[in-house]
Formats: structure tokens, sequence, C-alpha cells
């Protein structure tokens, strides 16, 4: 597949908090797993080092993998991301790049979901669920409380329980 044919996926939310505030969400588990389905993130955070998004009570359950490609705290973070089953195969690799910048306690977000095949499940996905994550992250930073959740796990998979 040629690299013109990629699919990408953007958004941007404004955020009444701290840039370091908003970095340490995306990479605190004890912070993720608030706004983000019950996941933390883990790594050691450094370029070239392995990450995961894996269930906060079961961390052998890992539904995101990737890779640090970029970090520069507070405000970049790219990784790669696939599922672990797929993390092999380069054409169902994607990248996600955070951008936080910062202006007199107002965080422009920016993330940018790319190199995405067209026809990938993934790209269904990601669309329903960065803007409920994103809204979330912003609810939990601004008032301490995240969104209820959409999803629920049964039986392994993912199933939608609001605004079916």
């Amino acid at each position: 597949m040629d690299r013109a044919d990629l699919t990408e996926f953007r958004y941007v939310i404004y955020i009444r908090s701290s840039a370091d505030k908003v970095w340490d969400a995306l990479t605190n588990g004890d912070i993720t797993r608030k706004f983000w389905s019950n996941h933390r993130n883990t790594s050691d955070w450094k370029i070239g080092s392995q990450w995961k998004h894996e269930d906060f009570d079961d961390k052998s359950i890992v539904d995101v993998i990737g890779t640090i490609l970029e970090i520069t705290r507070p405000s970049r973070l790219v990784v790669t991301w696939s599922s672990p089953a797929d993390v092999s195969i380069t054409a169902r690799v994607s990248r996600v790049a955070f951008d936080i910048e910062e202006d007199e306690g107002l965080v422009r977000f920016a993330l940018v979901h790319d190199q995405l095949p067209p026809d990938s499940t993934m790209l269904d996905g990601i669309a329903d669920g960065w803007p409920h994550v994103l809204s979330s992250l912003k609810s939990l930073l601004e008032t301490d409380a995240a969104l209820p959740e959409l999803w629920e796990r049964e039986g392994g998979e993912w199933c939608r329980r609001k605004f079916l």
C-alpha cells in the first residue's frame, strides 16, 4: 500500500489546565485509568521503549501496544499504535501524536492518529473512541470527575453501552 493511501484522524480540544497536568494524565497510569476505560499507559517513557495500554486491574489484558517515537515533556508525545496481535504487521501499525500547548492556564491538546489504512476497522474505532477519551480527560482535569464509560468488556470484546 502506498503511504498516500493512508488515512488520518485529527482532533483538537481545549482544556483549562496546565501542560504538565495533561502530560501526567497521559503518562501516569493512576490518572489514565480514571478517564480511559480503567486502563493505564505503561512505559519507561524513553525513545525506542515499548508502551502498553493495559487493563488496570489485570495487566495481562493489553488492548494497544506500541513504541515511543518522540517524547518532549510536556509538549509532545508520538507513539506507534497497534493491537498486540498486529504489532509485527507493519501495515497495521499506526501512529499517534499528542501535541500539548499551554497559554495562560489553557491547554490546546491536538491529537493526530495517522498511517491508518482507509479500510481499517481501527479507523472506525478511533473515530468513535478518541472524542470520548479526550472529553473525559478534559472533564477529569477541569472538574475532577471523568465522564461515564461508553463501553464495557463482555466476554473479552468491547461493547458499546451508551448512545447505541
